[in-house]
């Protein structure tokens, strides 16, 4: 059986992870340029496809058949070819998203949600909201309820995302500022890389449920799968693909006193866990062309430290990486939404006496316990997790995999 994503620019997709998990049928990347579509689609070279941006709407025209639920939303993300040979569009994006608002605990009955952007997505996320009852007010560009007057809306309860604002490659970008909704009970946001956007962290800052949008993604795909294969899949199964793809993606961050071994257990991480190793000074080195302390001479440790936040932030945008950062890096805060938005955190703790100082500008120039009072409530600040690497580097490797969740 061949199956496949069809839409553009699909080299950051997971749906390839997530099927390989629902059925034993092949799962390809379908890139097609709109003027490609049509014959794409009549070749029928397929079994199944998923549909993604920009051809949700487009397929419809293509299709023998539409389930109710695709004719109602006017979108298609499920294309199954019938055994004659017949094209039936279906929409899986509603138990997707009905999957993810339950996930989330949120209840959104009788009260104000504000939808942001009016495509596709936006459509089938108002109807699943509808269908619970909720007082739903769509925010576009234009018309009525528009992102000028949204002081009209600061009564509003939760917040759902369906545009593209804040998505990988265009990280830090947040659709709307949150400040302005006092009462707001939850934030969802569709985009899940990265796994959280600016939208994401600020609810996140303020202690507002939030969750992106990996969790529609993976419920999406199990019907979808069912669809391909004629068969029921557990519902079970989402959280098991969900949690396990969710690890998957996040990056791994070590932080910590200069000479705490984040680069020698970040480099037993990344063997063990067969991924990639990024010793950021290692990069600040490589971009620069002289060395650590030669940099400090240079510039100093304002200098530096933009150096170091310029790396970050093209760094973090990585996903299931293991990052070895300086011991400094805590020092800047907007360093955290960088560090955070993709990763755990772990800092890496080390009894200061074993900590040495050759060739660490910083740690020859003041007293090393007294960097160290400085910038301890920092990394506790940052620290998802904390990690005693007072014995050997495997040792901390098994405690860091054991507080993986």
């Amino acid at each position: 059986m061949n199956c496949g994503l069809l839409g553009r620019h699909l080299t950051h997709s997971y749906s390839p992870q997530i099927h390989r998990q629902l059925g034993n049928y092949r799962y390809d990347l379908l890139e097609v340029e709109p003027d490609k579509l049509a014959g794409f689609l009549q070749k029928k070279d397929f079994d199944g496809l998923n549909v993604t941006i920009p051809y949700k709407k487009e397929v419809i025209g293509y299709c023998d058949d539409l389930s109710p639920q695709a004719a109602l939303l006017g979108a298609v993300n499920t294309i199954v070819k019938t055994a004659d040979g017949r094209l039936i569009g279906h929409n899986t994006d509603y138990f997707g998203f009905a999957a993810m608002l339950t996930a989330s605990g949120l209840s959104v009955a009788g009260k104000k949600v504000l939808v942001l952007g009016s495509g596709g997505a936006s459509a089938t996320v108002t109807a699943v909201l509808n269908g619970n009852h909720a007082k739903v007010v769509v925010i576009s560009r234009h018309g009525e309820n528009h992102y000028g007057n949204l002081h009209l809306h600061s009564d509003a309860s939760v917040i759902v995302n369906c545009t593209p604002v804040g998505m990988y490659p265009d990280n830090g970008a947040s659709p709307v500022d949150l400040s302005l909704f006092p009462n707001l009970e939850g934030v969802l946001d569709l985009i899940y890389n990265p796994a959280r956007t600016a939208l994401l962290l600020d609810a996140e800052r303020r202690g507002i449920i939030s969750r992106n949008g990996l969790y529609m993604l993976v419920a999406q795909a199990k019907e979808s799968a069912e669809w391909f294969t004629g068969r029921k899949i557990p519902d079970d199964r989402i959280r098991e693909i969900y949690e396990k793809l969710k690890a998957d993606m996040e990056n791994i961050v070590l932080i910590g006193m200069p000479g705490c071994g984040k680069s020698t257990v970040g480099r037993l991480l990344s063997k063990t866990l067969n991924r990639e190793f990024i010793d950021t000074d290692r990069l600040i080195v490589e971009k620069t062309g002289i060395s650590i302390p030669e940099i400090f001479a240079s510039i100093g440790e304002k200098g530096f430290r933009r150096l170091e936040t310029e790396v970050l932030t093209d760094t973090s945008k990585q996903s299931g990486v293991i990052i070895a950062t300086g011991g400094g890096c805590v020092t800047r805060p907007e360093n955290y939404p960088l560090l955070h938005q993709n990763s755990k955190i772990v800092w890496l703790k080390r009894d200061i006496s074993l900590l040495p100082t050759d060739g660490r500008p910083l740690s020859q120039a003041q007293r090393i316990d007294a960097m160290y009072q400085v910038r301890a409530p920092l990394y506790e600040a940052f620290a998802d997790i904390i990690i005693d690497n007072d014995t050997t580097p495997e040792a901390a490797v098994n405690s860091i995999l054991g507080g993986q969740k």
